[in-house]
Parts: structure tokens; C-alpha cells; sequence
């Protein structure tokens, strides 16, 4: 007779039901396969997803700002908490100019992370800079807390000579080896496995440090995403996979993406422990990867993050997402339900913030910002010779051909171009 598992009180059940339904199990008779480790069981059950519990989301504010549960206050310093704040509001003025430029054809892309400045700002401060950090392309606020400056993100925007990458990087995709953050890379998912692997090299050098891994869960389907979470379980791999559930891979919406319980319950296949949060709770978000980062170095293991977010953008300046989501839907989540909006209340009922320090502080960032954009705007393009450099050691023939053929073209028709944009053309 075939029976169905039904759905038991709380996750240890699960555990225990999932492993080898221990209650019915025929324990003079272990199994010898290596393959699992469980025991046999006279009767067989087939385990539906619809009967297993989902995975609860941890908070700490509601969506009003109020503290749920005052033990899990991480109580912040006022200044620490205003940094905070601050650098959320920070992120969210930059992505309005850097996205009206765009469409004003000042430069040819962007991404924004309205929504989603808590998920940054929050996981940031609960590491050390030591934490090698492996971005997706929608962690402006990482960079910015870890030191990153609007002037040089609008250096990169533009591809000026003052950017890092010289210009070989589309915008948003940040990279400095003065914030310990790897570039952004276009491809999704690229940075899982890669992540991984740096773990993997961490772990034999350093056992103080781990690597985090952003990415949406678009990117978990990806096949990058499995074999970089099985690599660091059965290596034991120090790494945070950060994932920002958001609802949306650029149209695809959650629903059309997977079936299962979200992304942390994958974690849980894989052997590696998983925790899903609020990702617009900046307390939840903080205390959790802390707890995570924790787990992780300590024990030389992998953990994964689920932080339940909402993508207020459009997936980037080449999306329109009204063609698949409606408007009364993210008016909801860009008005009611704000990272931005819980933090500030709970800083007013401290009484460490009001709307005049907010209008001066929008003010001084707005004029801080533009006058970056200025700057970047009018300094030149970095010299078109150098996308020949710093990929080879020693430049192969046939690209020091083209290199040559280039030099040349330029000294014969170099009218017809704007050299006097690029560094040291004209």
C-alpha cells in the first residue's frame, strides 16, 4: 500500500520524516548504501511538496518600522544606524540620476536597485572587509558601504579614463580592488561557481574569511548555481550564497521560474544550512548574515541566504516591466512597503531623524552626485590602444597586428573620428 507523507509541525519534523520516516523504520537493518544515510523502512511513502511546511521569513521591523520582537534589535549606535541609513539613501539617489541620464542618452545603461537597498546595505555592514565579495550586477549599495564613491561609479558609467576597468565594462559593472569586490560580469550566474572556487582556495590559507556570492533568483536557475552549491557542500567551503529573491527575472516572474519552496530550501537539499529573511528589513537582513557569516567561518561550511525582496525598477533601462507586471503593484511596494521608509520611521520614533535632516541630507547628496556627473561627463575616454593591453602578458601576433593596422588607420583617417575625446589621441 502506498502512503503519503503528511505535513508535520516544524522543520526538524521535516528533517526527521524526510530522512527515512523514523517511526516506521526497520532499525535492526540499517542501509549500507553510501550513497544516503538513513534506514530502511517497511512501508513506502511518496513525499508531496505540498505537505511539507514552507520555510518561514525571519523579520525583526514590520513594515511600519515598529521592533517585533525587542531581543532582536541589533541596536545600532546612533551614528552606526544613521551610516546606514544614510548609504540606503545614498544608493537610491544616485540609481534616479544615473537612470535619467540613461534615458536622456548621456550614457547607454543602467540598472537600478530601488527596493532593494536594505538586502545591500544590511549584509554589508554584518561583514568584515576581509570577505571577498562576488557581486551579481544590483549591489550598488555594497559597493558604496565598502567605500566606493558616486564619482568614481560615475567614472565607470560614462567608461572615462578614471575608471578602474579603463572603459572595457559596460556601465554598472563596477570593480576596485580597494573595496575587495570582484567585477560585475554580464553573464548570469558566472560568479556562483567562481565564488565558490574562492572559498575552496580560502579555506586552505585563511580560516578567518569567507566569500560571498550575490545573485537573484533568476540566476538559481542556472546550472552554474548547482554545481557551485554541490562543489561547496562536499568541499565544506566557506561561502555566504546571497541570493535576492525579488519576484522578477527581468519578466519571468517567480511562478513561471521554479515550483518548490524558493531558493533556501535548495540549500537543505544540498546538505548546507539555508535561512530565509525579509530582505526590506534592514535589522533581519543584518542579523542574519551575521548569524550566517558566523556559521560559516566557524564551522568551514557553506550557508545560504534567502532574502525576500522587491525589485521597484524595471530590470534595467532596457525593460519595460509594466508590459508584465501592473502599475498598482509596484506603487504598493515603491510606497507602502519600503526598506527605506521602515528604517526612517523606526530612527524617527528614536527621534534621530525628522524631515528637516532628511531634506538636507537629500539636498547635499543630490548636489554631490550631480557635480560627480559633471566631472565624469567632461573627462575623456580612456585611449582606444589600451584594449589590447592587460589581457595577454605578452601580445600575440595576430592581435599585434590589428593593434598595428589600428595605429594606422587612425594616423590615415583620424579626421573622421572624435579622437580629441579619447586620452592622448590627438
Amino acid at each position: 500500500m502506498i502512503k503519503i507523507a503528511r505535513k508535520v509541525g516544524t522543520l526538524g519534523a521535516i528533517t526527521q520524516r524526510v530522512a527515512g520516516f523514523h517511526h516506521d523504520s526497520v532499525r535492526d537493518e540499517p542501509a549500507p548504501y553510501p550513497g544516503v544515510k538513513t534506514e530502511f523502512t517497511k512501508e513506502m511513502r511518496f513525499i508531496l511538496p505540498e505537505e511539507v511546511p514552507t520555510i518561514p521569513i525571519y523579520r525583526v521591523l514590520n513594515s511600519q518600522g515598529k521592533v517585533i520582537n525587542p531581543k532582536d534589535d541589533p541596536e545600532f549606535d546612533k551614528e552606526d544606524l544613521l551610516d546606514m541609513y544614510r548609504a540606503m539613501v545614498k544608493t537610491s539617489i544616485m540609481d534616479r540620476i544615473l537612470y535619467q541620464s540613461q534615458r536622456q542618452g548621456r550614457i547607454s545603461f543602467y540598472m537600478t536597485n530601488f527596493g532593494e537597498e536594505a538586502t545591500q546595505i544590511g549584509s554589508a555592514r554584518a561583514l568584515k572587509f576581509k570577505d571577498v565579495v562576488f557581486p551579481q550586477y544590483r549591489e550598488a549599495g555594497v559597493f558604496i558601504w565598502r567605500g566606493y564613491t558616486p564619482l568614481e561609479m560615475m567614472h565607470q558609467c560614462f567608461g572615462t579614463n578614471k575608471d578602474f576597468g579603463k572603459g572595457k565594462q559596460m556601465p554598472v559593472h563596477y570593480t576596485g580592488a580597494k573595496v575587495n569586490i570582484q567585477a560585475v560580469s554580464s553573464p548570469l550566474g558566472t560568479q556562483i561557481p567562481q565564488a565558490a572556487g574562492y572559498a575552496y582556495a580560502m579555506k586552505q590559507r585563511d580560516k578567518d574569511s569567507c566569500a560571498v556570492c550575490y545573485f537573484g533568483e533568476g540566476a538559481a536557475s542556472e546550472g552554474d548555481c548547482h554545481s557551485a552549491m554541490n562543489m561547496a557542500a562536499t568541499l565544506d567551503c566557506p561561502i555566504l550564497f546571497f541570493c535576492r529573491n525579488n519576484g522578477y527575472a527581468i519578466s519571468t516572474a517567480t511562478k513561471d521560474q521554479y515550483k518548490g519552496d524558493g531558493i533556501a530550501s535548495r540549500g537543505i537539499g544540498y546538505g548546507i544550512p539555508a535561512l530565509r529573511f525579509d530582505g526590506n528589513d534592514l535589522f533581519a537582513v543584518y542579523n542574519a548574515t551575521k548569524a550566517a557569516r558566523k556559521l560559516s567561518v566557524e564551522q568551514q561550511r557553506p550557508v545560504v541566504l534567502e532574502a525576500m525582496t522587491y525589485r521597484v525598477g524595471h530590470h534595467s533601462t532596457s525593460d519595460d516591466s509594466t508590459a508584465y507586471r501592473s502599475v498598482d503593484e509596484v506603487k504598493h511596494w515603491d510606497t507602502v512597503d519600503t526598506p527605506i521608509n521602515r528604517i526612517r520611521n523606526y530612527l524617527a520614533e528614536k527621534g534621530w531623524w525628522d524631515e528637516v535632516l532628511e531634506k538636507e541630507f537629500r539636498t547635499s547628496t543630490r548636489g554631490e552626485i550631480l557635480k560627480g556627473f559633471r566631472e565624469a561627463e567632461n573627462t575623456k575616454l580612456p585611449n582606444p590602444l589600451q584594449i589590447f593591453d592587460e589581457v595577454w602578458d605578452e601580445l600575440p601576433t595576430q592581435l599585434q597586428e590589428q593593434k598595428d593596422e589600428f595605429i594606422e588607420h587612425c594616423a590615415k583617417y583620424g579626421e573622421n573620428y572624435p579622437l580629441e575625446s579619447f586620452e592622448d589621441m590627438k
